[in-house]
């Protein structure tokens, strides 16, 4: 996952940031901007909007915390309240760890940042030699490699029995869908070869490296690499999902075991609020060293690398007019950072999504601002509704946007976009139709060489699909039309059904198989489309 810190960095204190007192109800209304005076009211109206039980945010300021607290509930029908303190999965907010721990090498004279990886990983291969010949450490951060959005994500999500090394070693077998870095596609594999980067160059695990040289020298004394560090007790955030879209329940957590570094840690909004402030700071630690000089996490030259945009991204029209004012001036990508604008300021940011948890960390450098929202569904809106009445309190003080109201009209039309796909599909389906095959003849072994094993089975006179890494990829197939499956998931929680269609050569026998989600709300790392399965032993 993270970093490294050597040198000063490694032996500086565990000191705290300089914090106004977190007590009642965990915030200080005197250096609230007027704006924020009904933030209570207003993350309430967020959570009910957005069926979100639990969100805790934290605002720094100017090097001081001016608000760090919890609303709701840790878990639905359950009395334990969200806090400054309550743990929850930050996600992809662990790539900027990751980001920072690879700088911290670099400083440390471990690595460079412009390395090819074969240099470290000499066995590391890509499906195209040229993109494995010039994959440089930084394009492993940048989402510019050529790989599709989310390609290989199902080889660790849902949670999977690979290890973090079989899975890069087949990324040899992802298929390369555009450029080397001609554009921007959104992967999280490459930073599980950033973990083992990371390790090489460290000589530690992933989770030793980030404990040892980010965690401890910031402070983030709650923060933990993965589920496996919680223990009965705890001060921790229960995920939730919509199971079929509509009924909210809590999901099992999960630990990303076999690519940390993309999406590994559990934080709090108090832990998150000293990782803003230190990058608020240049990198610079709150507490100064034995010799009265100041400590620092990583460089400021370090920081600009990682703040520096290597990857533009296309800038899209909003879903609706209202939307229109947070549409940016210019919009890219960093070292595991999004960058763009908002009112005239520059936007450092991150989003995280995890299985019933997500989050936004979002910082504002000119004007030393940060905020962080951290929730215990999957919301997206919420987490944007919350953020952009914070960085209106201190950007925009003129004017108040219910961004909740605006949120809610984006999701409703979101939801509406996806049952109009879905009828589209109803209509172009011929009901009248009926499998060519027997049923039987469907079932069988199908192997894809990135992911490896899908297995058809019959059962019950019903056809069962099992991914043989994946214990939560298991369900049952229902015709469609002609050779076309739907398979439903046993987890409805997963939100992730999909088409299955078969491809028949002339004497009737299955050639290929081939999948695609069925819904466009479906998270994009359930990549199914991705998958070129061909039977086994036929």
């Amino acid at each position: 996952m993270f970093v490294m810190a050597l040198g000063a960095a490694a032996q500086a204190p565990t000191s705290s940031i300089p914090q106004l007192p977190i007590s009642t109800n965990d915030q200080v209304r005197p250096l609230l901007p007027s704006q924020l005076q009904d933030f209570d009211a207003y993350v309430e109206s967020a959570r009910k909007a957005f069926d979100v039980p639990g969100i805790a945010v934290a605002i720094v300021k100017d090097g001081n915390v001016v608000l760090a607290r919890g609303f709701g509930q840790r878990e639905l029908g359950k009395p334990d309240r969200v806090d400054a303190h309550t743990l929850f999965a930050i996600a992809s907010n662990t790539k900027a760890f990751t980001a920072a721990s690879l700088q911290q090498l670099a400083e440390a004279g471990k690595l460079k940042m412009d390395d090819r990886v074969i240099d470290h990983l000499p066995w590391f291969r890509m499906s195209d030699p040229y993109v494995t010949h010039e994959m440089r450490i930084r394009d492993l951060l940048a989402h510019r490699s050529g790989l599709s959005l989310g390609a290989g994500d199902l080889l660790y999500w849902p949670p999977t029995s690979y290890t973090t090394k079989e899975v890069v070693q087949r990324l040899a077998h992802v298929p390369i869908a555009n450029g080397f870095r001609s554009g921007y596609a959104y992967d999280n594999i490459l930073f599980a070869v950033a973990t083992l980067v990371i390790e090489q160059a460290s000589g530690q695990s992933y989770a030793d490296y980030v404990r040892d040289h980010i965690f401890k020298p910031v402070g983030m004394d709650e923060s933990l690499i993965d589920k496996t560090y919680i223990t009965p007790g705890m001060d921790v955030a229960t995920g939730h999902a919509k199971a079929d879209f509509k009924d909210l329940q809590p999901v099992a957590p999960m630990a990303w075991l076999n690519d940390p570094g993309a999406g590994g840690i559990y934080s709090s909004v108090h832990d998150m609020a000293r990782w803003m402030n230190v990058q608020l700071a240049g990198g610079a630690l709150p507490a100064k060293g034995a010799d009265g000089k100041p400590q620092r996490l990583f460089s400021g030259k370090s920081q600009q690398q990682m703040w520096s945009m290597l990857t533009p991204i296309a800038i899209r029209q909003p879903s609706i007019p209202e939307l229109a004012p947070l549409t940016p001036h210019f919009y890219g990508y960093g070292e595991a950072w999004f960058l763009s604008d908002y009112r005239g300021q520059r936007l450092v940011w991150h989003t995280g999504g995890w299985p019933g948890m997500v989050s936004r960390v979002t910082l504002v450098p000119e004007q030393r601002l940060g905020v962080v929202v951290l929730t215990n569904a999957e919301s997206g809106a919420a987490f944007n509704a919350v953020t952009y009445r914070v960085l209106d309190a201190y950007l925009n003080r003129d004017h108040k946007t219910d961004w909740v109201s605006v949120y809610a009209k984006a999701v409703k039309k979101s939801q509406a976009d996806a049952d109009d796909s879905f009828a589209r599909h109803e209509a172009a389906r011929d009901k009248r139709s009926k499998p060519s095959l027997p049923l039987a003849n469907y079932a069988g072994t199908y192997r894809d060489p990135w992911y490896g094993d899908i297995i058809v089975s019959q059962e019950n006179g019903k056809l069962r699909m099992r991914f043989s890494k994946t214990a939560q990829l298991v369900g049952t197939m229902t015709p469609w039309q002609h050779d076309t499956f739907v398979v439903r998931w046993d987890d409805r929680t997963l939100n992730a059904d999909a088409f299955v269609s078969y491809a028949l050569d002339p004497d009737g026998a299955v050639r290929e198989v081939r999948m695609e989600p069925i819904s466009p709300l479906t998270d994009f790392s359930f990549d199914f489309q991705d998958l070129r399965l061909k039977p086994v032993n036929h």
